[in-house]
């Protein structure tokens, strides 16, 4: 099972922005710090500032004791150093991960709250394997086609990571988690009846989980004064409250990521504003599951058709209430 702990990424940019901060306090230039420690390199400083490299419990003594900190807090620092060092240690604690999922996972750990919308999928934490299948395949073809050389990855393994960043939502100390969801996400382009028709099951399933909260966005929702979010982006709020908050933009191809305050409080007034315009929880939950058995009887309708008995409604991998309607 995932950790709950904060990544050994987070607790490096934990630890540059604790670092930055005393320097500053200390009066001391970046400049100043290489020559009365005697780095060779000018560059080192700004890479453990700035969360880039590994950091070496010695120079972060150094640092310390160059900056007054008080024993207490040099204390946290090192702790937080030991962390920061560990990212071995920490995969160990999932059973399978793959690069393109590790950024994903690193924010994700650790988090108190995660807020999340997405204009055309269903969110990666509540994907089930085969819509993520359909997703991660269809990017590759897209990669493919615009002439990008095979990475040799196989789909089925960063099926299984990304599955294996969603047991954090049915953890004991799991993340208050919160998706707004678009009902294109779920419609006919996303997919099959019998993809779909899962999707759905799992999502119902999701919904009942005491730390989760779905809202859909109908085609035809207002938001706002007719505002449209031009791309998807989740919220990350940690449980160390000096750990910053984290805005993270995904644009398909290029991600971004942000810890500025002006450019987090937009995009927290942006969600504010889409669940405003959404569903309530339960109006939410009573859509999916009307969804659900739609589906089902179309897909019972196709198959009768052919003269064979209709496949019930797969059970999601969480309990299995949801049986066919």
């Amino acid at each position: 099972m995932p950790p709950a702990v904060p990544s050994p990424i987070l607790r490096r940019r934990r630890l540059g922005t604790e670092l930055r901060r005393l320097r500053e306090a200390a009066g001391l230039t970046g400049d100043q710090v290489i020559e009365r420690i005697g780095w060779a390199s000018a560059s080192k400083l700004s890479r453990l500032e700035n969360g880039r490299s590994r950091p070496d419990p010695d120079d972060v003594r150094l640092l310390l004791a160059l900056y007054g900190a008080e024993p207490e807090l040099s204390e946290d620092l090192l702790g937080i150093t030991l962390e920061a060092g560990d990212m071995r240690g920490w995969l160990k604690s999932y059973p399978v991960m793959t690069q393109q999922q590790l950024g994903w996972a690193e924010l994700e750990a650790g988090c108190a709250e995660i807020r999340e919308y997405n204009p055309v999928l269903v969110p990666g934490l509540l994907q089930t394997p085969g819509y993520a299948r359909l997703r991660i395949v269809s990017a590759n073809r897209a990669a493919t086609e615009a002439g990008e050389p095979d990475t040799g990855e196989d789909p089925e393994t960063e099926v299984r990571a990304r599955l294996a960043r969603q047991s954090l939502l049915d953890r004991a100390d799991g993340p208050r988690y919160t998706a707004v969801l678009e009902e294109a996400a779920l419609g006919r382009r996303a997919g099959p009846p019998e993809v779909l028709r899962e999707q759905l099951v799992q999502l119902c399933e999701l919904a009942m989980l005491p730390n989760v909260t779905l809202r859909l966005l109908l085609r035809d929702a207002r938001i706002g004064d007719f505002y449209l979010p031009p791309t998807a982006f989740s919220l990350y709020r940690f449980a160390d409250p000096q750990d910053p908050e984290t805005l993270a933009i995904e644009g398909g191809f290029i991600d971004a990521m942000s810890t500025e305050a002006n450019t987090l409080n937009r995009y927290k007034v942006a969600f504010e504003w889409l669940c405003s315009a959404a569903l309530s929880a339960s109006d939410t939950l009573s859509w999916l599951f009307e969804a659900t058995g739609r589906l089902t009887e179309t897909a019972a309708s196709s198959t009768a058709a052919q003269g064979s008995a209709a496949a019930p409604v797969q059970r999601s991998r969480y309990s299995g209430r949801l049986t066919e309607r």
